[in-house]
């Protein structure tokens, strides 16, 4: 098993699409904390986030013939998860509510003992769940998630220069918004 652990991602995927499907419980490995994570966040909901995740490396195993050898795997699998979370959030639009309780944020953070970084990460994310979905999502990608705009432009299949400015964006907004919660408080 240490052997295959030297292999890279897309090495890896090629010979799962090629039949060896014990290889992608490596992948899943690899890519099941950051893949949940991303899920959780844009989901506000850790329990949602772990079956979206396990949707994911399932559609994995079932498309595996589309990807493509020259590939970043990445970039691949994060397309995947974006589809997921697109099919779960569609189905659940007409019963979702407006505002997800401060509760199931606080479950998506850290602990920690200053109770003022505790409140500080509660508005945080509070305002992150007011912007629309494409915002959050690009602050997830590369706040979170710390992936570079050259592959979050291939996730999203867009160019860099359109990802920099919709982050930038993104970031005013956020900024705006946290500093409207805090002025209320």
């Amino acid at each position: 098993m240490q052997l295959l652990s030297k292999h890279t991602d897309e090495e890896l995927m090629v010979a799962v699409k090629n039949g060896a499907i014990e290889k992608a419980a490596i992948l899943f490995d690899r890519y099941h904390v950051r893949i949940f994570n991303y899920l959780s966040r844009l989901a506000l909901n850790k329990e949602v986030g772990e079956d979206l995740t396990q949707n994911v490396f399932l559609r994995m195993l079932k498309y595996k013939h589309t990807y493509k050898e020259q590939a970043r795997f990445q970039s691949w699998i994060y397309q995947m998860a974006r589809n997921v979370f697109a099919d779960h959030y569609q189905s659940m639009k007409k019963t979702m509510r407006s505002q997800t309780p401060i509760e199931s944020l606080a479950e998506l953070l850290p602990e920690h003992d200053d109770a003022r970084q505790v409140e500080m990460e509660n508005r945080l994310h509070l305002s992150l769940q007011k912007l629309n979905e494409e915002q959050r999502e690009l602050l997830v990608l590369t706040r979170f998630q710390q992936m570079k705009y050259e592959e979050v432009a291939d996730i999203m299949e867009t160019t860099v220069a359109n990802i920099k400015i919709k982050v930038h964006r993104a970031i005013h907004k956020l900024r705006e918004i946290y500093f409207e919660t805090e002025a209320y408080e």
